[in-house]
């Protein structure tokens, strides 16, 4: 008995070693990455990036929403921006919406084109995230609706706005 909690305790203590060690450093400096293919979109082709976001959403409307989903069987915001960006605009994000939200250069809202990135405070800690279209109109996937397009004058996303970025070219 005495032999086996010893066992234990030296396992929980090897384990809390090898988790510590891979633990992201918090300061890193987050970027996006191109895919070497040619396949990137230039962001600044407006007209470009609206129709691949548009092809996006007429493949993945109504895929329901899951916590860690990254496929058609179910996704979550963080996961759908990832994705879409991967496959549609060439260019690879981070996974979270927490390191989505520290690339690129944070612009008005006022400012707004298709491509940008568009964060939402949903709760105390939660937050959320959606890729700009045009006309007030952003893409996203919803907790309640899936993958769908919502507006940003809409009750529910006016009041938790929190902020846009717009990655480079």
């Amino acid at each position: 008995m005495k032999t086996s909690l010893s066992l234990c305790i030296l396992g929980l203590v090897t384990l809390t070693a090898f988790v510590g060690c891979s633990s992201v450093p918090h300061k890193a400096k987050v970027k996006a990455v191109a895919i070497p293919t040619g396949a990137k979109v230039d962001l600044d082709n407006v007209h470009q990036v609206k129709k691949n976001l548009y092809a996006q959403y007429e493949q993945w409307k109504n895929t329901r929403y899951q916590l860690g989903g990254l496929s058609r069987d179910g996704i979550d915001c963080s996961g759908f921006i990832y994705v879409t960006f991967k496959s549609r605009l060439g260019i690879i994000l981070p996974r979270s919406t927490e390191f989505q939200a520290e690339l690129g250069e944070k612009i008005d809202k006022s400012k707004l084109r298709a491509g940008d990135l568009v964060f939402f405070r949903t709760g105390w800690s939660v937050r959320h995230v959606g890729i700009y279209l045009e006309h007030g109109k952003f893409l996203h996937a919803s907790t309640k609706y899936g993958v769908t397009i919502s507006g940003l004058t809409e009750d529910y996303w006016k009041s938790a706005y929190w902020k846009a970025k717009r990655l480079d070219s």
